[in-house]
């Protein structure tokens, strides 16, 4: 059976439905025999060098501090397993959440946060500067891998995915309200019930695995998450599950913490499972249109979780994303990714072929959008040898 006819066998009437969806992408193609529309798209990205390239993106701790710690491509192979499971269960399509889950991150500055806090202010008075904006302009113009069109050439679904998986946009960003006037995405409304998965399995993912990473680097202590919320009750059954295996044991601290976060990351995902059904019953949406016309969004923690999430988001912050070691390689990547930018704009002569030929052809605001483009689109690795091939006399050009 052809692919497209058997993808939608189980699915539920609110989710996208392959055939009778939109469907369409920008440039029009023909559509594979065998691989439904969001499938081709999850392929795009994975094949993509913006993909790629979140290998050596920072997740919390950067690339060079250790090798087992997430990185953003981690990170989003993570979110894309939460979301297809809950997919799945809930009889969405799970080729187009997995779509949305794995290219969310793509927009991401090299050194996470810190490098965008840099780029967003140095941008601010030039449209600005935020990594969902960047992920919708990866895939739709930087990316540069077809004969026909620049990006990847992605459906509507999967766009309106990437641009409102947090929910509508009220202020969009001036190059998406410029890119919504050529091809409306209908920002106003909810994005589908795949779309809004994605997002919180983004929650449930970087949740579980920072608080892992957190205990592994040894910034945080299984004290300290004692009174964490929902955290702690993990924690408490990892420890009774452990305490009549031998102390000798091989990495038994090390397997407490991971019994914690498997509990952690079921809970919540369990929550959202829960939660979103008694939406769905209670809405009783008939197609994926309802979803997108719904008064808030249906896919949801329960209140009580939402709450115990909001908690755990407070303890991270707190404890390791504004600890003093990493408020010192916050410094330092803010640092070198201000000083490429400002280089690199002032001297924008400096910039390899393909950025510098963009960056010439225009005005000031395309120089500086061609820098800021060039500079997210950098690994943390590539981002420190730039800088020091354009700072240090004893490092070849």
């Amino acid at each position: 059976m052809p692919a497209q006819a058997a993808a939608h066998l189980f699915l539920a009437p609110y989710a996208v439905q392959p055939g009778t969806g939109r469907a369409r992408r920008l440039h029009a193609e023909e559509e594979s025999p065998t691989r439904s529309p969001w499938q081709r798209d999850r392929d795009r990205v994975v094949h993509s060098s913006g993909f790629r390239r979140l290998q050596y993106k920072t997740q919390v701790f950067i690339n060079h501090e250790g090798d087992f710690f997430r990185t953003r491509l981690t990170h989003s192979l993570e979110v894309a397993q939460v979301a297809r499971s809950m997919a799945r269960f809930l009889q969405l399509d799970e080729d187009l959440t997995e779509a949305v889950a794995l290219a969310h991150d793509l927009g991401h500055t090299p050194f996470g946060h810190a490098g965008e806090d840099a780029l967003a202010a140095l941008m601010y008075d030039w449209n600005g500067f935020d990594h969902n904006t960047q992920a919708l302009r990866q895939v739709t113009v930087l990316e540069r891998r077809y004969l026909g069109f620049d990006g990847l050439n992605l459906t509507w679904e999967t766009l309106e995915g990437l641009a409102k998986h947090n929910g509508p946009v009220k202020k969009p960003a001036p190059w998406l309200r410029d890119f919504d006037a050529q091809w409306s995405l209908d920002l106003h409304s909810y994005a589908s019930a795949e779309a809004q998965v994605a997002a919180l399995a983004d929650d449930i993912a970087y949740h579980g695995h920072d608080l892992d990473d957190g205990v592994k680097s040894g910034l945080v202590t299984l004290d300290d998450l004692k009174d964490v919320p929902l955290v702690g009750d993990a924690l408490r059954q990892a420890q009774a599950l452990a305490a009549d295996l031998p102390d000798d044991m091989p990495q038994k601290k090390q397997r407490i913490r991971h019994e914690m976060v498997r509990r952690v990351i079921h809970a919540l995902a369990t929550d959202v499972l829960v939660c979103t059904r008694q939406n769905l019953q209670d809405l009783a949406p008939q197609s994926v249109e309802d979803i997108r016309a719904a008064s808030a969004p249906v896919v949801a923690f329960s209140p009580a979780m939402a709450e115990a999430n909001k908690g755990i988001r407070k303890f991270l912050f707190a404890k390791l994303y504004r600890h003093w070691r990493v408020n010192r390689m916050t410094h330092k990547a803010k640092h070198v990714t201000a000083e490429l930018f400002t280089i690199l704009v002032e001297s924008p002569k400096l910039l390899p072929d393909r950025w510098r030929e963009v960056a010439l052809a225009g005005n000031d605001a395309t120089i500086r959008r061609t820098v800021a483009d060039y500079v997210a689109s950098m690994t943390d690795r590539y981002a420190m040898e730039e800088h020091r091939r354009l700072t240090d006399l004893s490092v070849p050009g």
